[in-house]
């Protein structure tokens, strides 16, 4: 089973990042178990729109930007949606990695101290660095599941430290509520799990590992386990934020030092390592994903040894790593690439459904009507949630 895993554990490692974490931390502290049915929904549309994704990259054995490219007849829409996807992936990816690397960095701390913070930005940019450099595509799957198991367990064995109720789980994932003031919350869970990039990435990823429709059966599998285990991550996050008891929690360290009085030094060692963990695989697969999505808007039809490629994942390294270290943050940057992001979400999803529908493309892959049913409902939710977090960026809402 495990040997057909990778394409799947990739993208639920793009998604739990340090912001993720941040965002479910935040969830678990000030609506407690309440907000879980937000993560479980979140996991349902991830699943249903990798999974169109996935198929997607097996039958055309090409990336989704390149699909759009082929399949948009009219030009200034096609000019008008690639330069959406390129300022909205490769410049906000460019913007998140600093979080990212900054994210490794804070497990650091919580594993070795803050003796060496300085140096921390440095030795992850370095890893994701070497690892792209002369990594092919099945070190990178053997690295990410790995470094998946290792964030799981973490979180999960955190949570489980807590102990938590069961019975109150149950309810917060079956009984939806939106408690006041948590509509902003709400967004923000789904907003960093159902993430746009993260279909190009896989649609680019399936047809590295699978070259053949016989394996559609195992890139489903591959799909539904790896993003559930992701969500089981996120859920485990926001379980354990529900333990702690002072309110008062700026970031995911102050969880881990909130733990401690109550459940010693383990709880602090664990969410070090996994918010490492976190913060490492996002760190790789932020560039790596600008690189395919540069790839395919361009038509390079390159391989991951090529100097363009390579370029592109190595110029957003290195803002990354400038940021955390000259402490720069780039919030304007990043409000554009949420702005983007948010009005990218529904305009893919409207075009993924659209092509994985048309027989020219997808012969006879196309959507059954359930999966039609159940996108088209992702897509309605992903306008509302695109115009609300367009609208949060500029204070409207």
């Amino acid at each position: 089973m495990f040997r057909k895993m990778g394409p799947g554990v990739v993208v639920a490692a793009a998604f739990i990042g340090p912001g993720t974490v941040t965002v479910c931390t935040f969830a678990g502290v000030q609506f407690g178990y309440t907000l879980l049915w937000a993560m479980l929904l979140s996991i349902v549309a991830t699943v249903v729109l990798q999974q169109m994704a996935a198929r997607l990259g097996i039958v055309t054995q090409k990336g989704l930007a390149h699909v759009i490219k082929e399949e948009i007849g009219v030009e200034w829409i096609k000019i008008l949606v690639l330069g959406l996807i390129l300022s909205a992936i490769v410049i906000g990816n460019a913007a998140y990695e600093g979080g990212n690397i900054g994210g490794a960095s804070l497990g650091l701390v919580a594993i070795f101290g803050q003796e060496y913070l300085s140096f921390y930005p440095f030795a992850i940019g370095l890893v994701a660095f070497l690892l792209l450099f002369f990594g092919n595509y099945k070190l990178l799957e053997k690295v990410f599941v790995t470094l998946v198991v290792i964030m799981s367990l973490s979180f999960i064995l955190t949570a489980i430290i807590t102990k938590p109720d069961i019975l109150a789980i149950l309810q917060g994932l079956f009984t939806p509520k939106v408690p006041e003031g948590s509509i902003l919350t709400i967004i923000a869970l789904v907003g960093t799990t159902v993430v746009p990039y993260n279909l190009f990435l896989h649609t680019s990823l399936v047809s590295e590992k699978w070259k053949s429709t016989a394996n559609l059966k195992d890139a489903e599998r591959d799909t539904v386990l790896s993003i559930v285990l992701g969500g089981m991550v996120s859920m485990a996050v926001m379980v354990t934020a529900t333990a702690i008891p002072s309110k008062e929690i700026n970031n995911i360290m102050d969880m881990a030092q909130g733990l401690e009085p109550l459940y010693g030094n383990s709880a602090r060692y664990f969410m070090g390592i996994g918010l490492f963990a976190a913060g490492t695989t996002s760190a790789i697969t932020a560039p790596l994903a600008a690189a395919y999505v540069a790839n395919s808007c361009f038509g390079w039809n390159t391989t991951m040894k090529d100097i363009r490629f390579k370029l592109v994942w190595m110029v957003i390294i290195l803002v990354g790593v400038l940021f955390m270290s000259i402490g720069i943050k780039p919030l304007e940057i990043i409000k554009f690439a949420q702005v983007t992001n948010g009005m990218l979400l529904p305009i893919i999803a409207v075009f993924l459904l659209w092509v994985v529908n048309r027989k020219t493309v997808m012969l006879q892959y196309r959507n059954t009507l359930i999966e039609n049913i159940l996108g088209i409902i992702i897509i309605l939710l992903s306008v509302i949630l695109g115009v609300k977090s367009i609208l949060t960026v500029f204070e409207l809402f």
